[in-house]
């Protein structure tokens, strides 16, 4: 309960300096017992019903902010979209209006604890789990059935009572179907919301949201209380059980009109499940363990560091989209003899649990295989992964890989690169206008032992820099809008990039990454 309160879901305009905030007797017709907390845009007092005697919460918006026509108007559609609602899922309105020293909201008083404390304290059942996913539905329909997009569904807005009822809470940025915002958020195409659990159209615009971006924000939430912890952006479909992980995938489609267009038909699904295969007590399937759940997180966060290496000759930017599907992707860096510096991102062609442990095997290949190309000057680089795919083709394992090799020589001047099956770089000059892209057309590395490998190479001067995608964007008329990136800071230069190759107009289904890489001296 205590943090739910805290949360920003109005635009962010700078805080004065901090003042200890005023105790008033009586707010409207309330008696007022003490401050429970104080938020960005408003305080939150402790109070009491003249007419029940019941507890209750009486929202204030902050002197500061009378004047100032948006937060005014956010502050009153809240009061009116609460005032629409009356479903015991959805906080209870008791009263609205003015006030001395402003305007207020009186809403009821919750005990109890956010969700998200409660999933990171608690171990729930899946018919527990299924059951609160369904209280947590049948409020977006009550919302969804008055023309209410909440637009800030997460675990802080979720209460669960001591008596394990839930409570959906805070409309600060909520918006009725269809109608405009205000100006000055149209300008700024400032984020509201909350990153994590924000649909892919939301992000792009919030003002571009309908009844499917709640829609996608549940299907987070119940991709978490499933699991049973916090996802932090990252969703693996692969470890729920088959049923559930349609479910959700379905919910989590990037295009909106892939998703549930009616949260009714979400509500069915989830009830056949309770009904016919949990029957009762029983699970769909052996939940995974939370040893196995560590050890899957502790294999991801080897194979992709979260930063690039600290190289003084280059400036690296990294940027990794998690995707939906469990998948190997594994990324490295090495500094070479002869002050070369290489890259490796590859990942297998299968997807889950296995595809880690292929990816963890691949990369002992990997190691031992560059260490031994930087000390021994007669192989080539092609040569190196010639051999690296016949083993892999002759391993019991019998997986292929989508291999890109990156080899930087910056004392000649050069770039070597060799992608098998999917990766691309851009090359984009310092001096020169003209961007190109590098690609080969290899095979899967490991799928044909006695498969020929292609290379190509470019010059690579000081102040070059050069753009990475592990997918394939061989038809992708990126060169477009690289450009437009252009003198951004590599780290800020690799997350838009990502953001455009990974856009709704593809499946977001795979773990892909940007590096981008821009030469120093």
């Amino acid at each position: 309960m205590s943090d739910f309160h805290k949360q920003l879901t109005i635009p962010d305009i700078p805080e004065e300096h901090s003042r200890p905030p005023p105790m008033p007797h009586k707010i409207g017709p309330y008696k007022i017992e003490s401050l429970f907390s104080k938020g960005g845009m408003s305080l939150l007092y402790f109070g009491v019903h003249p007419g029940s005697n019941l507890p209750i919460i009486v929202k204030v918006l902050l002197p500061k902010y009378l004047k100032h026509k948006e937060m005014v108007g956010r502050f009153l559609k809240e009061a009116q979209i609460i005032a629409m609602t009356d479903h015991p899922n959805i906080v209870k309105l008791y009263g609205q209006g003015q006030w001395e020293k402003g305007l207020y909201i009186a809403m009821e008083f919750i005990r109890g604890i956010s969700l998200r404390q409660f999933i990171q304290q608690k171990s729930l059942s899946q018919k527990r789990a299924l059951e609160i996913i369904l209280q947590v539905a049948y409020a977006l329909c009550h919302l969804h059935t008055h023309g209410v997009i909440h637009r800030d569904l997460k675990p802080e807005n979720i209460l669960i009572t001591e008596t394990g009822e839930i409570k959906v809470i805070d409309f600060g940025i909520a918006q009725l179907q269809g109608e405009a915002d205000s100006e000055r958020i149209t300008k700024t195409r400032r984020v509201m919301g909350t990153p994590v659990y924000m649909s892919p159209e939301q992000k792009e615009n919030p003002l571009h949201v309908t009844y499917a971006s709640d829609i996608y924000s549940l299907g987070i939430i119940a991709y978490e209380l499933l699991l049973g912890r916090l996802s932090h952006g990252v969703i693996h479909l692969a470890l729920l059980p088959k049923a559930l992980s349609k479910i959700i995938d379905k919910t989590l489609k990037t295009d909106p009109q892939d998703r549930y267009q009616d949260i009714v038909d979400f509500i069915t699904d989830i009830s056949q499940i309770i009904k016919t295969q949990l029957g009762g007590s029983e699970e769909v399937q052996e939940e995974i363990s939370e040893e196995v759940l560590g050890l899957i997180e502790q294999t991801r966060s080897i194979l992709l560091p979260k930063t690039g290496p600290h190289w003084p000759q280059v400036d690296i930017g990294l940027a990794i989209s998690p995707g939906q599907v469990l998948s190997g992707l594994y990324i490295d860096f090495f500094s070479l003899s002869q002050n070369r510096l290489a890259i490796v991102v590859a990942e297998p062609n299968r997807s889950g649990v296995a595809a880690l442990l292929h990816a963890s095997v691949l990369r002992g290949m990997v190691r031992m295989a560059i260490d031994f190309f930087s000390k021994n000057g007669k192989q080539t680089a092609t040569q190196m992964l010639q051999s690296l795919g016949r083993t892999l083709s002759e391993d019991p394992m019998r997986e292929a890989f989508s291999f890109n090799f990156i080899l930087l020589s910056p004392e000649q001047d050069q770039l070597l690169f060799i992608s098998c099956k999917s990766g691309n770089i851009w090359h984009v000059p310092e001096e020169e206008q003209k961007i190109r892209m590098l690609a080969t057309p290899n095979g899967a590395l490991g799928s044909d032992a006695n498969a020929a490998l292609l290379e190509t190479g470019d010059n690579w001067r000081v102040g070059d820099t050069l753009i990475f995608y592990s997918g394939d964007a061989s038809k992708d008329p990126a060169t477009e809008w690289i450009g437009e990136h252009q003198l951004l800071a590599p780290q800020a230069q690799a997350e838009r990039v990502l953001y455009h190759l990974t856009d709704k107009r593809r499946a977001p289904g795979r773990t892909s990454t940007v590096i981008s890489i821009r030469r120093m001296f």
